[in-house]
C-alpha cells in the first residue's frame, strides 16, 4: 500500500511493480484516510510518503503504531533526499526502513518482498501461537473435568471414595497443624437390600440417587464433604466440627430422608430411612490416626443399626490421646 499524495509517483511505483505477479499494489493519496484504507486492504506492507499535505508522514507512522490494525505492518518512509535527522526520527517513531524516492526498481522490490515476508512470517507465529494457547487453555479445561469426573461418584454425582480419602489427607494433615477437631458421619441406607431385592436395582439406584440429593440440601458448609462411602453407605467429613455440632447434622440428615416419605413395604418404618453413626477426634494427638476416627464412626452407626436403626449414635468422647 502506497500513502503518497502524488499520483505522478504513485503511477511510477505501480509501474515498478505491474510484473511481480505476487505483489498486488494498493494507492491512497489522501494520508487522512490511510488508517482506514489499512483496515479494508489489509497490505503486508505500507510505503509512506514523508513529506504531505494535512499531515506528515512522521505523524503518520505514529498513528500507525498507534492502531491495533495497523501497529505491526511494516513501514517504509520514502523522502526525497537522503537526510539523516529525517531519517533517525522516522525510525525512532517505529519506521522500518527508509528509502529516498524514487528507488531503483530492483532495490524497492527487494524490501517490498524482503519486510512482508518477515510480516507474514511473524503473523504465522502469533497464529500459531494463538492456537497453541488455545489448544493448552483446551487440554486445561479437558483435564479439569477428567480430574472432577475421576472424583466424582458416576451414579450419584457427588464425591467417590478417592476424592473421600484425598480429601480426609488433606484436612487431617490442616487439623493437625491448626489443632482443631474434625468429625465424621456414616450413613446407611435402612434395609437397602430389602428394597433392591424387592424393587430392583433400576428403583434402588434411583433412591441412592435421591438420597445422595437429599443429603446434599442440608449439608451447607464449602468445608464440609459429602462422599458415597460404597454401597448403600454415605461418609460426611466436618472440619472444625466438634461432636455436638455433628450429632446435630446427622440429625438433620435422618429428618430429612424420613421427610422424603419414600415407599419402603419391606421395611420397619414403611418408608426409606438412614442410620448414622459420629464420631470425632483431634487429629494433632498422639495416636490419633484417620483410621481409627472411620473405626469409631462405623462402630457408632453399628450401634445405631443394633438399636433399631432410623436412628444417630455417637462414639464422640476423646480419650486422653485424642482417639
Amino acid at each position: 500500500m502506497l500513502v503518497d499524495d502524488q499520483p505522478m509517483v504513485a503511477e511510477a511505483v505501480r509501474r515498478m511493480l505491474a510484473g511481480e505477479s505476487d505483489i498486488e499494489f494498493h494507492y491512497c493519496s489522501e494520508p487522512t484516510r490511510a488508517i482506514d484504507f489499512a483496515t479494508e486492504v489489509n497490505p503486508t506492507i505500507i510505503l509512506q510518503d514523508l513529506v504531505m499535505p494535512d499531515m506528515d508522514g512522521i505523524s503518520l507512522v505514529k498513528h500507525y503504531r498507534a492502531n491495533s490494525v495497523t501497529e505491526n505492518i511494516p513501514v517504509i518512509v520514502l523522502s526525497t533526499k537522503e537526510n539523516p535527522q529525517d531519517k533517525s526520527l522516522a525510525f525512532s517513531v517505529g519506521a522500518n526502513d527508509y528509502l529516498v524516492k524514487l528507488p531503483d526498481k530492483i532495490e524497492l522490490i527487494a524490501r517490498i518482498k524482503a519486510h512482508s515476508k518477515t510480516y507474514l512470517t511473524q503473523l504465522e507465529r502469533d497464529e500459531a501461537y494463538r492456537k497453541l494457547q488455545e489448544l493448552q487453555a483446551q487440554l486445561e479445561e479437558s483435564n479439569a473435568t477428567l480430574q472432577l469426573l475421576s472424583s466424582l461418584d458416576g451414579l450419584t454425582g457427588i464425591a467417590n471414595r478417592r476424592r473421600f480419602d484425598e480429601f480426609m489427607k488433606k484436612e487431617w494433615m490442616r487439623a493437625r497443624r491448626e489443632k482443631s477437631i474434625m468429625s465424621m458421619i456414616l450413613v446407611d441406607v435402612d434395609f437397602f437390600k430389602a428394597y433392591n431385592d424387592n424393587y430392583g436395582h433400576q428403583l434402588g439406584d434411583d433412591t441412592l440417587k435421591l438420597v445422595a440429593n437429599a443429603l446434599s440440601d442440608v449439608l451447607n458448609r464449602p468445608a464440609d464433604l459429602l462422599a458415597r462411602y460404597g454401597g448403600e453407605e454415605f461418609v460426611i467429613v466436618l472440619p472444625d466440627t466438634d461432636c455436638e455440632g455433628a450429632v446435630k447434622m446427622a440429625e438433620r440428615f435422618r429428618k430429612k430422608i424420613e421427610s422424603l416419605a419414600q415407599t419402603h413395604q419391606h421395611s420397619d418404618a414403611g418408608i426409606v430411612t438412614i442410620s448414622a453413626g459420629v464420631a470425632c477426634c483431634q487429629p494433632s494427638c498422639a495416636g490419633s490416626t484417620p483410621e481409627k476416627l472411620i473405626e469409631k464412626t462405623d462402630r457408632a452407626l453399628y450401634a445405631a443399626k443394633e438399636k433399631g436403626r432410623n436412628r444417630v449414635e455417637s462414639d464422640c468422647v476423646l480419650s486422653k490421646d485424642g482417639t
